[in-house]
């Protein structure tokens, strides 16, 4: 038998020493107190230890050597991700602390980038919607476009929030973003420069001197507030009817979204969310008394997602407006951030959106009253969806003109 040199004694004695802690037990604190190795640790031991010889052969054998080296928190943080997508959800996600700072960056209403909104399903990064005037927006980038290389990068099969990160960046840098799009046999590239992205949610204008219309492009902490003012601006300009733009809206906060729902019902269910654990069931409701209470039309289409289906459903189920457009997306559930002692957090989804007369929104989306093949102008002459809401506040307003 050959004679055991230093090196392979040190790593015997190293193994051994291994295989006691893992089959063992070891003091927690003074009080004499036992706690098994498996109570404290994420996974059983044997994949904690295979995660262990992993980054050894990754470090020894890796052709980049010590350029490529990953720290401890790199790694930790990557492992992290890993954890979450195996979750098979989209919207279940780790972010690490900066990604974080730039998600609640995003809630106040500002960040740099393009001014795009994206979504998964069925594995593909898809555009919900653009955001009005942004380089997104003014480049041609539609909804339900599939992102499929960002720079270089083909993105296919990434985590969302990589891709979020990818597309966004300084003022005055550039991207080029590869999008597969139905009816094109080929990728469409779009070139487009990053500016500082300013979201103001609500924007407001007369269309007839009875009807005036108001678009919300997302629901952000400052929406609620924004809304009750253009709807007070309609009242005190004598306006008697109303549409409500919820097109290319991605969504956003929930309590926003239930806050503008709140203005046109007299109380009762604006929506519910249905969880596993008891703080995951919630039912919402509006508050009594109204401060709309004229006709109204809600526009929606394949980018309103989110927060906007909340409304357009909540109004639907309650016979408060009609639906003109086109379904929507279908994100209908409800995610919660857990931050975590590094300042790093964790979006899990914790439940499900559900209208008030019961039917899911994740994943079907909600059908218009009056279905309207079309794409967003914001301008009454070129704009067969808007005409048509349009038209049907009108015929509201003279049946009530009649009684």
């Amino acid at each position: 038998m050959k004679k055991l040199t230093d090196k392979n004694k040190r790593f015997i004695f190293g193994l051994i020493a291994i295989i006691a802690l893992i089959g063992g037990w070891f003091m927690a604190d003074g009080t004499g107190s036992e706690i098994q190795l498996k109570d404290i640790l994420p996974f059983e031991t044997q994949y904690v230890w295979m995660m262990k010889q992993a980054r050894t052969i990754l470090e020894t054998y890796h052709v980049n050597g010590d350029k490529d080296k990953k720290s401890d928190e790199e790694l930790f943080y990557g492992a992290m991700k890993g954890m979450v997508a195996a979750w098979g959800d989209p919207y279940s996600r780790f972010v690490d602390p900066n990604e974080l700072k730039q998600e609640e960056i995003d809630i106040e209403g500002e960040y740099g980038g393009l001014g795009l909104y994206i979504g998964s399903r069925d594995g593909k990064i898809l555009v919900v919607s653009p955001i009005e005037g942004t380089p997104a927006d003014k480049a041609g980038l539609q909804p339900m476009d599939e992102i499929v290389k960002v720079d270089d990068d083909v993105v296919l099969g990434w985590n969302i929030n990589d891709v979020v990160e990818k597309l966004r960046g300084k003022p005055g840098t550039s991207v080029t973003v590869w999008v597969r799009r139905e009816g094109h046999d080929e990728l469409l590239r779009f070139d487009m420069t990053r500016e500082l992205i300013k979201i103001d949610s609500v924007n407001q204008k007369r269309l007839t001197n009875d009807v005036a219309y108001i678009r919300i492009t997302h629901f952000t902490q400052k929406t609620a507030e924004e809304m009750q003012r253009a709807l007070n601006t309609a009242l005190e300009t004598k306006a008697k009817g109303l549409v409500l733009d919820l097109r290319n809206n991605p969504g956003g906060l929930l309590d926003a979204s239930v806050a503008v729902a709140d203005y046109f019902l007299d109380g009762g269910e604006v929506v519910s969310i249905k969880g596993r654990v008891e703080k995951a069931n919630e039912v919402y409701e509006a508050k009594p008394g109204v401060l709309f209470a004229g006709p109204v039309s809600v526009l929606i289409n394949e980018g309103s997602a989110s927060a906007s289906e909340i409304v357009a459903g909540a109004l639907k189920d309650r016979n408060r407006a009609v639906l003109v457009g086109e379904k929507s997306f279908g994100k209908g559930s409800v995610q919660t951030l857990f931050k975590l002692p590094d300042g790093s957090g964790l979006f899990v989804t914790i439940a499900k959106y559900y209208t008030p007369s019961g039917v899911t929104i994740d994943g079907v989306g909600i059908k218009p009253d009056i279905e309207v093949k079309g794409k967003y102008t914001g301008d009454l002459k070129d704009d067969a969806q808007l005409q048509r809401a349009l038209k049907e506040v009108e015929g509201l307003l003279a049946k009530a003109s009649d009684k």
